[in-house]
C-alpha cells in the first residue's frame, strides 16, 4: 500500500518541480522583455523612470470560474433538486454556493451564465426544459 503512495508523491512531485522550471524560465523571459521595453522607452524618453510606472495586476471579478466549475455547478443542483427549477432560480442558488453577494448585478450575470450552461446541455440530453420556449424555463436532469 506504502509502495503506491510513494510512487504516486514522487509523481505529484515531479510535476510541481517541472512546473516550477517552466515558471522559472517563464519568469528570465519576462525580466528579458521587461529590459529590453525599458531600454526602447530610454531611447524615446531618456528621462523615462521605470519605477515611477505601477505594475498592472489583472484580478478577475468574482463571477468568474474556471473550466468546467459553472457546469458542474448547475448539474449537482439540478440533481439533488426536489423538482424543476427555473434558471433564475438555479443562478440564486450558484451565487449562495459560491458565498457571492446577493446582489441584481451579479444574480443576473449568474442567470445568463447558468442558462448557457443549460442551452449547451439541453443539447448534449442532459438537462430538459419543460417548455421549448419562455421567460422562465424549468429545467430538471433527464438522466
Amino acid at each position: 500500500m506504502t509502495d503506491y503512495a510513494v510512487e504516486a508523491l514522487k509523481r505529484k512531485r515531479a510535476e510541481i518541480t517541472g512546473e516550477i522550471a517552466r515558471l522559472q524560465a517563464r519568469l528570465v523571459s519576462a525580466d528579458q522583455e521587461l529590459a529590453h521595453l525599458d531600454a526602447t522607452l530610454r531611447l524615446f524618453a531618456p528621462d523615462f523612470v521605470a519605477e515611477a510606472v505601477l505594475p498592472k495586476v489583472f484580478t478577475p471579478p468574482a463571477s468568474w470560474s474556471k473550466r468546467g466549475e459553472m457546469s458542474r455547478a448547475v448539474l449537482s443542483i439540478l440533481r439533488v433538486a426536489k423538482g424543476p427549477l427555473s434558471t433564475r432560480e438555479i443562478a440564486s442558488m450558484v451565487v449562495a454556493q459560491r458565498g457571492l453577494a446577493n446582489d441584481s448585478g451579479i444574480l443576473n450575470i449568474m442567470t445568463r451564465r447558468v442558462a448557457h450552461v443549460l442551452r449547451d446541455k439541453r443539447e448534449k440530453g442532459l438537462v430538459r426544459s419543460l417548455e421549448e420556449t419562455g421567460l422562465w424555463l424549468q429545467w430538471e436532469v433527464t438522466r
